[in-house]
């Protein structure tokens, strides 16, 4: 069984996870659009897609039997409301939403259509969060009583070239994204490896100081002067989160931009930018090798630009020893993987959910569960750290209790 599948925005992102989408013996038939045609144009002749589309509305008036959502991060909520109304199954880059209400949509959605949702979120595939994953499953940590995610990625490391390059002239309007609504690199690391999910929250707002028209309140399309952020959640179980979102931050982000901490009654997982350890009550272990990986960034990654063509593989391509390669399509290998290998898992992932009518491991409500606590942050850093409720829209259902749609023509 296979599916055909039409992209949703051909930028810098998209043309990764074209070539996987291609290469996967699980899809037929790769299409793309973009409200730029030329561009739309031009990645399916780079890639030898099977076509373009003239517009969204087009796309969802075909045949194609889901779509691949790679638009503009606040756009992503009502597309991916149409998308699954139209009757196609949804992959959606990452954030899930920017609001409670988007979310619900989502969720109400994917309820009423039966179809498959999927968010791509990269760390859920990130070495440091696989290897806590085998830990907690193991029992090894005890109880983690305390876990952090930061997604350290500065403005200077690839975000500037990126705006310009999607925002065109206003770019500074959407340069100043706000930092918590960008939440799933960070959150969904740490969520991704151990169970439970936030009740409350408590986050400060960095105001930003560079003067430079981005994060300025009088220019940005959210009203946003919040450059870094941080915050203090806590967990169903007890438990406490500590979140950092920073967009000014002297780290380097080309090597890895998302990093985790999770302390264990028993034992303790802590992570630099070039070095892990597991730590038990006796010794310190340097795992760093294990966790290993070239594939920290796309390979259209705009902070590449000015990286010599020799160095670039190594910053796009390989898995770690942690990654479970033999699950993998024997077509992906020699393929790109990029953000720390976790490309490939994630269409996997989507092409194997939809076609085996299962629900995907970032299903909508794992994404709600990822997502929501940045939305809620946000709020909390508007109303200078006051605590918040973060709403939860519950487990994912169980085999059985959601009836998922098959292909059309299946």
């Amino acid at each position: 069984m296979t599916i055909s599948l039409g992209l949703v925005g051909a930028g810098q992102f998209s043309g990764h996870f074209a070539k996987l989408f291609k290469l996967h013996p699980g899809v037929s038939l790769v299409y793309v659009t973009d409200v730029l045609p030329a561009r739309a144009l031009e990645l399916c002749e780079q890639e030898g897609l099977a076509g373009t589309f003239t517009d969204f509305d087009a796309l969802l008036a075909s045949d194609v039997d889901a779509v691949a959502i790679f638009t503009q991060r606040w756009t992503h909520g009502p597309l991916v409301v149409k998308a699954l109304h139209a009757g196609k199954h949804v992959y959606s880059a990452v954030p899930m939403a920017i609001s409670e209400q988007e979310i619900a949509d989502i969720i109400s959605a994917v309820k009423e259509t039966g179809l498959t949702y999927m968010m791509g979120e990269t760390s859920y595939y990130n070495p440091a969060t696989i290897y806590a994953r085998g830990k907690q499953i193991e029992g090894a940590f005890g109880r983690v009583f305390y876990s952090e995610g930061d997604y350290v990625h500065d403005m200077d490391l690839g975000f500037y070239e990126a705006y310009q390059y999607s925002g065109g002239e206003n770019w500074r309007r959407t340069a100043s994204y706000p930092p918590m609504l960008y939440p799933t690199h960070s959150v969904g690391g740490v969520l991704g490896a151990i169970p439970g999910h936030a009740v409350s929250v408590s986050c400060i707002g960095i105001k930003d100081d560079r003067g430079d028209g981005v994060f300025d309140r009088e220019v940005s399309m959210f009203d946003n002067d919040f450059s870094n952020a941080s915050a203090l959640f806590e967990l169903n179980d007890g438990g406490v989160m500590r979140i950092n979102e920073m967009r000014r931050v002297g780290y380097p982000s080309h090597i890895r931009e998302s990093r985790f901490r999770f302390f264990g009654t028993e034992a303790s997982f802590e992570q630099l930018a070039q070095v892990s350890v597991w730590q038990d009550k006796h010794k310190v272990h340097d795992i760093s090798a294990a966790l290993e990986t070239k594939a920290t960034m796309s390979p259209d990654d705009p902070a590449l630009a000015n990286v010599a063509p020799a160095l670039r593989d190594a910053f796009v391509s390989g898995l770690s020893e942690v990654h479970d390669a033999g699950r993998l399509p024997a077509e992906f290998r020699g393929a790109p993987s990029g953000h720390e290998g976790s490309h490939q898992f994630l269409v996997d992932d989507f092409v194997v959910a939809v076609n085996s009518e299962t629900m995907p491991p970032v299903n909508a409500w794992v994404a709600a569960r990822f997502t929501m606590p940045g939305v809620i942050a946000h709020q909390s850093a508007l109303q200078g750290g006051q605590r918040l409720l973060v709403p939860d829209f519950g487990d994912a259902p169980q085999p059985g209790q959601l009836t998922l749609t098959p292909v059309a023509g299946a």
